[in-house]
């Protein structure tokens, strides 16, 4: 199974029936794929679409269906859209009971930096500001190391998206929490040791010699 994969099917774990649900760019949406068949959850667009459903099969891509980033999408029985003032008012509002958002650095108490790139051209932090502050619940989906480099640093080197902590970072190696502001080791991934996800994480962990593996 394939780093992205392993990330997006433990995220669609954290998912229970009625909840309204904001996927980002990159690997959240691939999320909306591996959704249990028992659970019926409500997935937000932030440019203005509630019920957005898996990735188009090739060629049933239709033009104005697209995500935040621009990629096509479905939209499921029941779907409705809305402009961005409405779309942006219920992330404020908080009302949306959870945000998956990737990550470029989350650091030891849980800050998330994810929308600049040193040197590179970039379109700008889109409506992560917004969704780190204003989700009940903010979920983080990243590959935990990026060119050798741990994503899971001591202290963030870029721009903070919030001050506001995460909750949850779900990576191909590891689920770290973040209780008392302290980044600690809930489950580490199938196969993966204790000593492959400290020699991948610059942070200090809290971890248990007992870490469960991920259920995927």
């Amino acid at each position: 199974m394939d780093a992205q994969t392993i990330i997006a099917r433990r995220v669609a774990a954290e998912l229970h029936s009625g909840m309204l649900v904001n996927l980002g760019i990159g690997i959240p949406t691939l999320v909306a794929n591996y959704v249990p068949a028992d659970v019926k959850v409500f997935f937000q667009s932030e440019n203005g679409l509630i019920g957005t459903g898996p990735i188009p099969e090739q060629g049933m891509a239709h033009p104005t269906l697209t995500d935040a980033g621009g990629r096509p999408i479905t939209a499921l029985p029941g779907a409705c859209t809305f402009d961005s003032a409405m779309s942006f008012a219920l992330i404020r509002g908080g009302h949306v009971d959870m945000t998956v958002l990737g990550g470029l650095q989350v650091d030891a108490n849980g800050h998330l930096a994810n929308w600049m790139i040193p040197g590179k051209m970039v379109p700008g932090m889109g409506g992560a500001m917004d969704l780190v502050t204003g989700a009940k619940r903010v979920v983080v989906a990243m590959q935990h190391a990026a060119k050798g480099k741990s994503k899971i640093v001591r202290k963030c080197s870029l721009p903070l998206t919030s001050v506001r902590p995460v909750d949850l970072v779900i990576t191909d190696l590891a689920v770290i929490g973040f209780p008392n502001g302290r980044a600690t080791l809930l489950e580490r991934a199938p196969g993966v040791s204790l000593a492959d996800i400290k020699s991948n994480t610059q942070a200090d962990l809290i971890i248990s010699d007992n870490t469960p593996e991920m259920k995927i």
